[in-house]
């Protein structure tokens, strides 16, 4: 998941809530690059800034601590399903609010059915596994 990032001068690495931390803090050590939490509403410590997004089943708000990226930090966002993308686009606006350069995507499971991973082409997405279906 972080191989295709090496020496793309990535220096944070955004995981989506909850099991993008497990993934995420493991490509930042990787990568020597910092690691920032991105949680659900009313979780973090310190201000935030927040992005609402649809879910298949109506909405959610995800948040990030307003000093955690720099103006200018090139970032890479990661989680660990894509289906319609809904959650890590609503990462990738957060990102681009607080001043951060997305560089990439990296997910392990991709449902390219259901249509997610077509939004997100212009961020060079990488997965490990694609299943049919939707």
């Amino acid at each position: 998941m972080c191989e295709p990032f090496y020496g793309r001068g990535i220096n944070k690495v955004v995981g989506i809530e909850s099991r993008g931390f497990i993934f995420g803090a493991l490509i930042a050590q990787k990568l020597k690059a910092g690691f920032v939490l991105l949680r659900k509403k009313g979780k973090l410590p310190a201000e935030t800034v927040s992005e609402e997004y649809n879910l298949e089943y109506g909405k959610d708000v995800i948040e990030i601590h307003k000093d955690a990226i720099t103006p200018g930090d090139k970032v890479l966002v990661v989680d660990d399903l894509v289906a319609t993308a809904g959650t890590i686009l609503a990462a990738i606006n957060l990102v681009k609010k607080v001043g951060g350069n997305v560089s990439g995507v990296s997910y392990v499971i991709d449902l390219p059915d259901v249509g997610g991973s077509k939004k997100l082409k212009k961020y060079d997405p990488h997965f490990l596994v694609s299943f049919e279906g939707d």
